[in-house]
């Protein structure tokens, strides 16, 4: 995400590399080019130094590739990100039985420097981290040295840590698959409820104790009227109802969380219980949370499919609530995929990423230049050139085989 107009607001200096970076990347695609498992990739290994320590003991749960012999080979994982103005680089290499490989490096003076360095069980530390000594007695051949350096409070490593474990994935597709059952909207429904109505901690005697409750909801009230739905307010009471996966009707009766957007008319204001809101309804107020905790820490934000169910206008206003400094103080940043074209004309071209699948049924991703096979103008209109095929990227439509087997040609 390196900026290639720097003269751009939106484009956010970080001396430390001498580089710009934007706060958005969008990847267009045909389908089944593999623009979601971009978004899967990187959430996996979010969940990853979440998880290893705890869960991996079994096996670790990564999907090697299914072609060109990809089964017996290791998977690799590379990410590379600016925490406090220092670029760091974070390395792995797993299969699903052993972490073959995994590397922490940092630039602190524009030098590649290592903190953490282990191949099999054989840990490297830097020099001046004693402090995480302790981490060789916890490791195992499937557990990560980030699940568990991070527990030992060193900055350089926990900072880090954090910023991966910040990042939020949003999209219906990446999110059943890694958590099927997934309680619909609680991110968003934590900026309407006060801290004692939840398991937040309260300090004793203290209903609000950072006195931020009110700001809070008035934002997430703010973004939600935004998208002119007719909604004026959000409620959030108890119901009583049977427990999960049980019949109704059947055993006792447990109280759980029930959200109801009020909806005004000219002289009305009726709740509409969630479940029975529409599907766009739904995706923009499950979005508000995601949204605003980027923004206000800074973090990365994965989207599959920005543009499913939602208005093009509305996805638009995602964009430039990221694009702006002025909503974006923190620089927060927001990787998505869509199919939406219209999406090209509110961004630049150092924003646009393209998937194409290769023969071996690999995915090429690349930045729109590197499609283009030149310089794309700046002042370029990115959607008709895209469908009108410069960059590629396009589904190659034949309805010859079509025509074929309805009998209309021989």
């Amino acid at each position: 995400m390196v900026a290639v107009d720097k003269d751009r607001a939106e484009a956010r200096p970080a001396p430390n590399i001498n580089e710009s970076l934007v706060a958005v990347a969008a990847i267009f695609g045909p389908n089944a080019s593999g623009k979601s498992n971009v978004v899967a990739a990187m959430t996996w290994l979010r969940d990853a130094v979440l998880e290893s320590l705890r869960f991996w003991d079994d096996g670790i749960p990564v999907e090697p590739f299914a072609f060109a012999g990809g089964q017996h080979r290791a998977s690799e994982f590379t990410l590379e990100a600016v925490i406090g103005g220092v670029r760091f680089e974070y390395v792995v290499e797993v299969d699903q039985d052993t972490v073959h490989y995994e590397a922490l490096f940092h630039y602190p003076e524009k030098k590649r420097r290592r903190v953490f360095e282990r191949e099999g069980t054989g840990l490297t530390l830097q020099r001046g981290l004693g402090r995480l000594s302790g981490t060789r007695e916890l490791l195992t051949e499937r557990a990560l040295v980030l699940s568990i350096a991070r527990r030992f409070e060193e900055p350089l490593v926990s900072d880090f840590a954090s910023y991966v474990l910040s990042t939020q994935t949003f999209g219906q597709r990446v999110m059943r698959a890694r958590h099927p059952s997934p309680s619909l909207g609680r991110p968003t429904r934590r900026w309407f409820e006060r801290p004692e109505a939840t398991n937040q901690m309260v300090l004793p005697g203290f209903t609000d104790p950072h006195g931020e409750f009110e700001k809070d909801r008035a934002q997430a009230l703010a973004l939600l009227r935004m998208a002119d739905l007719g909604i004026d307010d959000v409620v959030i009471d108890d119901q009583e109802g049977p427990p999960p996966h049980t019949e109704v009707g059947g055993g006792r009766l447990f109280r759980r969380k029930r959200v109801r957007l009020v909806h005004r008319t000219g002289t009305e204001r009726v709740p509409f219980d969630f479940a029975n809101e529409s599907e766009g309804t739904r995706t923009w107020f499950q979005l508000i949370g995601p949204v605003l905790s980027a923004l206000r820490t800074g973090s990365l934000l994965l989207f599959d499919e920005l543009d499913a169910s939602l208005h093009p206008t509305l996805s638009a206003e995602v964009l430039r609530l990221f694009c702006d400094p002025v909503t974006n103080p923190s620089g927060a940043q927001l990787v998505f995929t869509s199919h939406d074209t219209s999406l090209l004309d509110h961004l630049n071209r150092d924003e646009v990423w393209l998937t194409e699948k290769r023969e071996d049924g690999s995915t090429r991703l690349g930045a729109l230049a590197e499609f283009a096979g030149e310089r794309v103008r700046r002042s370029q209109n990115l959607e008709k050139a895209y469908l009108h095929g410069r960059f590629g990227a396009l589904p190659e439509v034949d309805r010859t085989e079509m025509l074929r087997a309805l009998g209309l040609i021989g």
